[in-house]
């Protein structure tokens, strides 16, 4: 198996219109990744990965990200039975943001409160005391 390289950002051009990987890391040296279904589109998630998240994504065909909460590499549904298996990459045109269509394993969840998907709330206005409120969708 051939190991992916993470070319560096490029030209302008090179970005937008070329065909080679350059993404674009933020300052903290993450990338946005959004999971999607990749049988329904219905958006699951967002995380990001690091460098070696991509490079293990792209070398297993399982999704790996970056937990900015616990400062750690890990492999999406490793405990809970999860996996999310890639069937497609997309990126954005500046590179800063992966689009990953998947099919997740097990009871097809995938959020950590055990819901189907991550955005299982709405804004749903402001109260009199000027608070946001939310609802449940």
């Amino acid at each position: 198996m051939i190991s992916p390289t993470i070319l560096p950002q490029g030209t302008s051009n090179a970005i937008e219109e070329g065909l080679e990987l350059m993404p674009k890391f933020d300052a903290f040296g993450l990338l946005t990744a959004v999971a999607v279904d990749a049988n329904t589109n219905e958006i699951l998630m967002v995380a990001h990965m690091n460098a070696e998240a991509l490079k293990k994504t792209m070398a297993t065909g399982e999704a790996w990200y970056w937990s900015r909460s616990r400062s750690q590499l890990w492999r999406k549904g490793e405990t809970s039975g999860q996996i999310q298996t890639i069937q497609e990459i997309r990126v954005d045109c500046d590179q800063d943001c992966l689009l990953l269509l998947v099919n997740v394993g097990g009871d097809g969840g995938c959020c950590h409160t055990g819901r189907r998907q991550c955005f299982y709330r709405r804004v749903d206005g402001i109260d009199e005391n000027g608070t946001i409120r939310l609802a449940f969708v």
